[in-house]
């Protein structure tokens, strides 16, 4: 009971740091760039795949002290900056409007910049720690 009281304590503390930095990262991209299509939600997502890609690289190649860390960055952090239920109301508002290229573009670029960020952050996270994952 100790260790899930403990896993719980920091799946917390990651999330209350990453709510907070999902929330001034979206909002920071919205008013540069524009709210008409939903890039803040996108940048949120592709970049935290790469980092997920990255601490799965340091997961396997055992350069992160787990289960901690992993509940800190991985659950907690990656798990509240990250928004798969943001995507999909947005996605939806974008088909509701009528602009279903708009919808299919976000579906399609999400769907493959975040594979593609979280193939590169595990490579780069291989490449950092010399581990053969």
């Amino acid at each position: 009971m100790k260790d899930v009281l403990q896993g719980l304590i920091w799946v917390i503390l990651g999330s209350a740091i990453g709510g907070p930095t999902r929330y001034f990262v979206s909002g920071l991209v919205g008013r540069h760039i524009g709210e008409t299509f939903p890039l803040g939600t996108m940048v949120i997502n592709v970049s935290g795949a790469f980092f997920m890609g990255v601490l799965a690289a340091a997961a396997i190649g055992g350069m992160l002290p787990m289960p901690v860390a992993w509940q800190f960055a991985a659950t907690g952090f990656l798990g509240s900056y990250t928004t798969v239920s943001s995507f999909s109301l947005q996605t939806l508002a974008l088909v509701r409007d009528g602009q279903f290229l708009r919808a299919g573009v976000n579906v399609t670029l999400s769907l493959l910049l975040c594979l593609s960020a979280v193939a590169l952050g595990y490579v780069v996270g291989t490449a950092m720690w010399g581990a053969n994952a």
